[in-house]
């Protein structure tokens, strides 16, 4: 039985009626706040990703809904934010803030080791109104972010994150939530102690990514850890790790019965398959993946939106790396990578983009 059949919504409800969350979603050992409950009511959110998560991006992933109910109501994530980038007010960090009315709601991610500091970054977020969540990050990877306590180092002091996110609560209202990995490596896997910290500290829902810091993105995400920690809380859990299709979304649902399925490197240059998922997920029928044609048409509103947001110098720049998103794994995807590598204008990516279509 798929997750499309055991959580369908029923048949005499259409798409903006979809209410009762216990009709598509395993019940809760107890009732979260009423705003936590809707959220999770679309079940299948966007990860935030550095270099990819900006508003071009979460704009065009709500443009590309079909069903109006989730278009109103996907959670999507920001990319990660620094809350001593806040705190020292710089200029290109407030930017991140910003948020847009056509891809709300949003959920604005921030990190960084200090309760302090974290608290006043995430009121100062609250304050600006550009967020509906405040997220709290504990699991980025990256050495950079990692050598300076922060991001996935903080599942080496359980204790800490724990004073950081009791201090963010309590300077907002907004619902908070924490994304976590499994552990600092095999030998440290602690996600339940983390995870119920974090429910101690007054987080609203927390989201698993399903691999350890040392792993950073290879091998196989441990979905059976995910479960030990649904097991564990009463908070809302999101899984986060490996699915890319109908196939893994059935199977991340069936083996961690987690709340929702975090999707994150598998939207990247796939801003669709968010709809797609979300389709099977609410109706159980399967959209086909996009011809090189829809494909293509993306990527030209994809352009169009970032140059929008950010202007045709950083755009351009910035949408090589989607770019080369966009053609992995297509005929000629190699040569088309190497041509929009020098794409130095607008008008050079759209003669490219061109190309896709002979």
């Amino acid at each position: 039985m798929t997750t499309a059949e055991i959580f369908r919504t029923p048949p005499a409800l259409k798409a903006g009626e979809q209410q009762a969350r216990s009709d598509i979603l395993p019940a809760q050992k107890n009732s979260p706040r009423s705003d936590v409950e809707k959220i999770f009511r679309t079940p299948i959110f966007l990860a935030p990703m550095a270099g990819v998560t900006d508003t071009a991006f979460r704009v065009l992933v709500r443009e590309l809904l079909d069903d109006d109910f989730a278009k109103k109501n996907l959670l999507m994530f920001s990319e990660m934010v620094s809350a001593a980038g806040v705190h020292y007010r710089n200029e290109k960090t407030l930017a991140m803030l910003e948020t847009v009315k056509e891809e709300r709601p949003t959920a604005i991610q921030i990190f960084g080791s200090d309760p302090s500091i974290c608290a006043e970054a995430a009121a100062y977020v609250e304050e600006r109104g550009s967020a509906d969540v405040i997220d709290f990050n504990s699991g980025c990877p990256a050495p950079k972010i990692f050598k300076n306590a922060e991001g996935s180092a903080l599942m080496k002091n359980p204790a800490l994150l724990e004073k950081i996110l009791s201090a963010v609560k309590k300077s907002v209202s907004l619902p908070v939530s924490v994304k976590i990995r499994l552990g600092v490596d095999a030998n440290h896997i602690n996600a339940v102690e983390v995870a119920k910290r974090a429910e101690s500290a007054g987080v609203d829902f927390i989201a698993v990514h399903g691999r350890t810091r040392e792993q950073f993105y290879s091998g196989a995400a441990n979905w059976e850890e995910i479960a030990r920690v649904k097991a564990a809380v009463k908070i809302p859990v999101i899984a986060n790790g490996d699915v890319r299709d109908f196939d893994s979304l059935d199977k991340i649902f069936s083996t961690t019965r987690a709340d929702a399925v975090m999707i994150g490197r598998a939207a990247q240059g796939n801003p669709w398959i968010i709809n797609r998922l979300l389709k099977y997920f609410l109706t159980g029928e399967k959209i086909s993946a996009p011809s090189r044609v829809e494909r293509a048409e993306v990527m030209r509103r994809h352009l169009e939106k970032i140059i929008f947001y950010k202007g045709e110098r950083v755009g351009v720049r910035e949408m090589r790396a989607h770019a080369a998103w966009y053609t992995k794994g297509l005929t000629g995807g190699a040569e088309l990578r190497n041509l929009f590598n020098r794409a130095e204008s607008a008008e050079d990516f759209l003669k490219i983009i061109a190309l896709m279509e002979e």
